[in-house]
């Protein structure tokens, strides 16, 4: 694939002047924009794509674990390779929401998380935290998830900064199965 590339800029009929830059399509990002599969309202039984997920096989949800309460899942649209979130099975909006002893098994799934990303990938740092409701930013807001986004010195270059685009070098299932090999067994 890489000898097809040229450094030379190419002519496209009807896109105005060639220029410099080679171009990284992800349609696949397309479905995230245009907001498919999200839920048309706030029940768990309109759409939730956090309350399917337990449902389907561990490849397929792209799950890594599952506990009594929560679950460990690879986020569809990474900000950084290994991007995953840990759910709790009940669809509950809020923190404030959450039982004891959801809360609990959230903030273990969330330590395991860490050691599983630093023993596959040598994650650095770590990047967690939940967005509340659709002003502060939840993509999903009907149903609370805690994002666990790896870190490495160095991982933010032009791509992100200036062309608004994440160059993730492994597909999905490969780290799915890598991070499911490398989660810690319970306390």
């Amino acid at each position: 694939m890489l000898a097809r590339m040229s450094s030379e800029p190419e002519q496209q009929i009807g896109v105005g002047s060639p220029d410099a830059f080679q171009r990284l399509w992800t349609p696949h990002r397309m479905a995230y924009i245009q907001g498919e599969n999200k839920p048309s309202g706030p029940g768990a039984g309109d759409g939730c794509p956090f309350c399917a997920i337990p449902a389907k096989s561990d490849e397929d949800g792209l799950v890594i674990a599952r506990g009594e309460l929560v679950y460990a899942v690879l986020n569809l649209y990474p900000y950084n390779g290994g991007h995953l979130m840990v759910v709790p099975f009940r669809h509950v909006a809020d923190y404030t929401d959450l039982t004891d002893q959801e809360t609990v098994e959230l903030g273990d799934y969330t330590k395991r998380a860490m050691k599983a990303l630093r023993a596959a990938s040598g994650a650095q740092g770590f990047n967690i935290g939940m967005n509340q409701g659709d002003v502060a930013g939840a993509g999903i807001a009907a149903h609370l998830h805690q994002h666990i986004v790896p870190r490495w010195g160095g991982d933010t270059n032009f791509m992100p900064v200036v062309g608004h685009t994440k160059v993730l070098p492994q597909l999905l299932a490969d780290t799915r199965r890598m991070l499911a090999e490398k989660w810690p067994a319970g306390a």
